[in-house]
Formats: C-alpha cells, sequence, structure tokens
C-alpha cells in the first residue's frame, strides 16, 4: 500500500491491534506450531493467570482467529484452541509485516 503522496506506507502501519499483542501473538503461534494447544499449556508457556488467559481468547475468539473446544479428558473440564483458516492468515501478515520492520532496522545499521 502507499500513502496518498505516493511514498510506501510504513509497514508499522499495518500490524494488526489484535494479533500484535504479546499474549495473543504468543497465544496464534502456539496453536500454528501445535494445531490443538490446551489451555493449562497456553497459560505455562505464556505465564498467565487463568482469567488473563481467557481474556486474550475471548479477544482472539470474537475476531474469529481461534475456535474454542471444551470436553472433558478423563473426568477433568479441558479446553482446547485452534486456529481458523483465518487466524493462520492475520499470523502470517503479522509475521510478514515484522519481517519487513527487521528488514528495515537491518539495512539501516550498516
Amino acid at each position: 500500500m502507499s500513502a496518498e503522496d505516493g511514498t510506501p506506507e510504513h509497514p508499522a502501519n499495518g500490524l494488526d491491534e489484535v494479533v500484535h499483542q504479546r499474549v495473543r501473538l504468543g497465544i496464534l503461534t502456539i496453536a500454528h506450531e501445535a494445531r490443538r494447544a490446551e489451555f493449562g499449556y497456553l497459560r505455562t508457556q505464556l505465564d498467565l493467570t487463568a482469567g488473563n488467559l481467557s481474556k486474550h481468547l475471548s479477544v482472539l475468539e470474537a475476531a474469529g482467529l481461534i475456535e474454542v473446544e471444551k470436553g472433558y479428558a478423563g473426568k477433568r473440564g479441558r479446553t482446547w484452541i485452534t486456529l481458523t483458516a483465518a487466524g493462520g492468515t492475520a499470523l502470517s501478515e503479522e509475521i510478514a509485516r515484522l519481517k519487513l520492520l527487521i528488514a528495515r532496522v537491518e539495512t539501516t545499521d550498516t
């Protein structure tokens, strides 16, 4: 994309606020790697309280980026998270923008 004056848009302008937030980016990345992530695993890996993780999962689910499945493993209630197709696309686009930002820093450091 270009600005109105024809200059290319800065890559930071395309970062998605829903995806880019540290915890949500971590959730999407883990869900991408694992294909299906359990709530407790996410909580431990991202060092979050259950309430904090739940809030972030709600944001991602409302945006259509993850699906939340509740069920049981034995007698214990469990919650699993999977990445949707839209979530995979959003994660890929965010990573591409971050790569553009990194390239700008690396080319100006020399």
